[in-house]
């Protein structure tokens, strides 16, 4: 088999067409990823200063009302991932600015999407659409030339009486070809490394290593199903072209029914049901601005009784602080609930498309791609899962300050001093560790490797069914 490869790969690096064509798509590619690089650099600066900005004038509040301060806010940002730089996922439609505030959770705005040009909205130059299409195209071509070619020219009957098997001789091919997609694969990820060495770490690095097992395994897919379809069809058009149409099945038609499928099984609510019914359940809650409110008035009584006096003023602590405390936690409530039933229907969508990677495994190297380069959906909803759970505690900071830092009911015109401002402290994301994500690309992986092992199947079989002419 070696013996096989090495002459496959002679025979690839004698063709100066397929050389020059490696060579601008690998000067392509490096261009892809080199500029990815300086827009992700350019933007952690960008969001670097503006964070460092955010966090001077807030540091500089001389003395402010607690509460106006909650509605003063502040904003985060969401960092990118070095590794989005091969598959940038969701990141370009998500939003990349989030602002924190009482009372509210907002919606993150500033998407790349939204403020591209409208001649750029076709798409631009990137990493992983070489690698998702271009690189298997060309690996079905060369693996059909290299069959056909030896069929036509009659040097199959030349190798098997020297005693090579079929099966032997085709999976050998399958492997230099195969090797060959790798080769552009691992120049690629070479770059990047290079370009990020500093900012590599074991956690990026087990990253990248299962970012390149699954494309390695997607491109055997490609390579073995075209050899497979080259010697079970006496003729080579009609090979080359169902290999062609199922890739065009593969990445356009079977992902587009798949996802418009799925949102009809496991609909998600619009914008304006969403609100409404947020909107609806938060009115059912004490409302921190209405002294009056029912369900204040029973809170007002308890903690009367609890520090047993009768008045409001005869409190030794700011009940307005208690009550806006108050009113952010049953809002906290109402978001856990609907965010929550949001999260839920996100992750039956993707169980679904996982599970339709037997039909396409193009589904299952996108999944996989972006799951291990952090840029998916999974990704993003732990930075707003860790967002909220930053507000909730710098509102609670607040309310507090508010409601025990010296001040009494009414008192809207008492201050809190800069000091308390500075020990507040930032937000501080921290990246989601593949361990506690990973079993969301489990069902990709094994999909990839079912269809490996069915593809090496597919050969054995077709070497069986073989007749050469």
């Amino acid at each position: 088999m070696r013996q096989i490869i090495k002459n496959e790969w002679r025979l690839l690096l004698r063709h100066k067409i397929l050389l020059r064509f490696c060579f601008c798509f690998l000067l392509i590619l490096i261009l892809a990823i080199f500029l990815s690089n300086q827009q992700h650099r350019a933007q952690l600066s960008t969001y670097k200063i503006a964070k460092d900005e955010l966090r001077e004038q807030w540091e500089s509040i001389d003395s402010m009302n607690p509460h106006s301060a909650a509605h003063y806010g502040t904003y985060v940002f969401k960092p990118s991932n070095i590794l989005t730089n091969l598959d940038e996922g969701v990141n370009g439609v998500t939003g990349n600015v989030l602002r924190v505030e009482g009372h509210v959770q907002n919606e993150m705005v500033y998407s790349e999407a939204s403020q591209m040009m409208s001649v750029s909205k076709f798409g631009k130059l990137k990493a992983s659409l070489l690698l998702q299409y271009i690189v298997p195209l060309l690996l079905m071509f060369l693996a059909f030339s290299t069959v056909n070619s030896e069929r036509q020219q009659g040097r199959l009957k030349t190798l098997l009486l020297q005693g090579t098997s079929l099966f032997r001789l085709m999976i050998s091919k399958a492997i230099a070809i195969w090797l060959f997609g790798l080769s552009l694969l691992g120049f690629s990820v070479f770059i990047y490394t290079i370009l990020n060495f500093n900012n590599l770490n074991a956690e990026l690095f087990l990253r990248l290593i299962l970012f390149l097992i699954s494309y390695g395994l997607y491109y055997f897919i490609v390579v073995g199903l075209t050899i497979f379809l080259t010697i079970y069809f006496k003729r080579p058009l009609i090979a080359l072209t169902t290999m062609i149409g199922i890739w065009i099945l593969w990445t356009v038609f079977i992902p587009n029914i798949v996802m418009s499928s799925v949102e009809k099984w496991h609909p998600l609510p619009n914008r304006n049901e969403f609100k409404s019914a947020m909107k609806e359940d938060r009115s059912k809650g004490i409302d921190g601005h209405n002294p009056s409110d029912e369900r204040g008035k029973a809170l007002e009584e308890k903690v009367l009784a609890e520090y047993k006096v009768d008045s409001l003023s005869q409190l030794p602590i700011n009940f307005d602080g208690i009550r806006m405390q108050a009113d952010e936690e049953y809002g906290n409530i109402v978001w856990d609930k609907h965010f929550g039933n949001l999260s839920n229907v996100l992750i039956e969508q993707k169980q679904k498309v996982q599970l339709f990677g037997i039909l396409s495994p193009m589904l299952a190297l996108k999944n996989s791609s972006m799951g291990y380069a952090g840029s998916d959906n999974i990704h993003h909803q732990a930075f707003l899962r860790q967002v909220e759970d930053y507000r909730r505690i710098f509102i609670k900071q607040l309310n507090d300050e508010h409601a025990y830092g010296g001040s009494k009911t009414g008192n809207w015109g008492w201050k809190a001093q800069n000091d308390f401002f500075k020990s507040v402290k930032d937000f501080n994301y921290k990246s989601t560790e593949l361990k506690s994500v990973w079993t969301y690309y489990l069902t990709d992986n094994i999909i990839l490797l079912i269809w490996s092992i069915v593809t090496i199947l597919m050969i054995f079989l077709g070497t069986k069914r073989m007749q050469i002419i």
